[in-house]
């Protein structure tokens, strides 16, 4: 179980693995067969003297007793030279010689048995580091491109025929999503559009309408307008969590923060709030799309706007540090609960208020803001304030190049 965990062990590679494994075979199977060697050898010693024959006896005096009396004396050589070798230091000094010759090849051949397992296991292994490079390789944006795998149809073949497989689905996923977002629009808002101008043309006739004709028409189109805002939403959330990202540029977060407070300029008087804005000398830049940073932006923004006390205040900061760009925006209001803050990253999530009780948004602004962050390499951070109000941060990685005076 030790060996087993050893080899599970963070950092090891495959290759140095089996390498491993080769070495700790080999060491086991040399060391067995020298110990079966060794027996062997002290079974075959100690049978010597019972392999040697005993003559019969012959009468004293005669040529054959003489040729016994020789006979015995070598015998009894024999039996000598034989307790020499099986238990005196002579015996013992050949077996440590023939030990240590035997654990020195053995030494040897384990620094050879290595050396021959690390090229085998980086021989077997080759299409699986070809398989890695090339699946690092493809993205979104190149789902067309296929591992191929070439050789004999192992395993190894068809696990690449497998993962061509998956890329080949996944390529047909994208290519139905990326369709829906680029038609949707057009789809889903002739209705919508259809449905104002028959408004428009009720409201235009020549004979003036009844009250409650207005009251009504008024009450659609506001619908009508939500539903709109709610649609661009789910477009813009489509777009941003598919990584799609047109336009790509220069983009600085100071730049696009005063076009968002001139957008909300409106919504800011109407509540009365004090804005602070604070950006560090020469702005935070970062590189992305354009259009999907500002909506972003401008998301935070808006949440801080609808999200406050009536005469409250906003206060906003763009600055790099440590290669990071960030636009941390804090508001005052109620003193919220960090659990519930955590989830208004999700889809239509929202504080004291269910999907279709409040009109202080689609319930989508931070997920769209959270998504088009993650698209660009950033991240969302949300975090209650102890004093009441909202901090929300967002990271992105900061732009490297950006030439001195530019501006988006």
């Amino acid at each position: 179980m030790r060996l087993r965990g050893w080899f599970r062990l963070p950092g090891r590679t495959v290759r140095v693995r089996l390498t491993a494994l080769y070495g700790i075979m080999f060491v086991v199977s040399g060391a067995l067969l020298l110990a079966i060697a060794s027996g062997v050898a002290v079974v075959r010693s100690s049978s010597v003297s019972e392999a040697v024959p005993h003559p019969a006896t012959a009468a004293p005096g005669t040529a054959l007793d003489r040729a016994q009396a020789r006979i015995h004396q070598l015998q009894a050589q024999v039996r000598n030279l034989q307790s020499q070798l099986t238990g005196q230091p002579g015996q013992g000094r050949l077996s440590r010689d023939l030990l240590i010759a035997s654990l020195i090849a053995l030494a040897v051949m384990t620094v050879v048995a290595v050396a021959l397992g690390w090229l085998v296991a980086g021989r077997a292994l080759r299409p699986v580091r070809e398989m890695t490079a090339a699946a690092q390789r493809i993205s979104e944006d190149n789902l067309n491109e296929r591992l191929a795998m070439q050789g004999p149809k192992d395993e190894l073949k068809e696990l690449g025929d497998t993962i061509d497989g998956l890329l080949e689905r996944l390529e047909v996923a994208f290519k139905v999503q990326r369709r829906f977002v680029a038609n949707a629009s057009h789809e889903l808002r002739t209705p919508l559009t259809t449905m104002r101008a028959a408004l428009d043309v009720a409201l235009a006739k020549p004979e003036p309408a009844p009250p409650q004709t207005v009251v009504l028409a008024a009450r659609l189109r506001r619908q009508l307008d939500k539903i709109d805002r709610l649609l661009d939403a789910f477009l813009v959330l489509a777009r941003a969590q598919h990584r799609s990202l047109p336009g790509q540029a220069l983009v600085p977060l100071d730049y696009i923060t005063a076009n968002a407070l001139t957008s909300l300029a409106a919504a800011i008087s109407a509540r009365k709030l004090t804005v602070q804005e604070t950006s560090e000398p020469g702005g935070a830049w970062v590189t992305g799309s354009a259009a999907l940073l500002a909506r972003m932006v401008e998301n935070v923004v808006e949440n801080a706007v609808c999200h406050n006390t009536e005469g409250g205040w906003i206060r906003i900061t763009s600055r790099t540090v440590d290669r990071r760009a960030s636009v941390v925006v804090e508001n005052g209001g109620p003193v919220l609960e960090q659990d519930q803050v955590r989830e208004l990253s999700q889809p239509f999530r929202r504080i004291g208020a269910d999907r279709t009780g409040s009109d202080q948004g689609s319930g989508l602004g931070l997920s769209i803001v959270a998504a088009i962050a993650e698209a660009h390499g950033g991240s969302l951070d949300l975090q209650a304030r102890p004093e009441g109000g909202l901090r929300v941060s967002v990271q992105l990685p900061a732009a490297a190049g950006v030439p001195a005076g530019a501006r988006a």
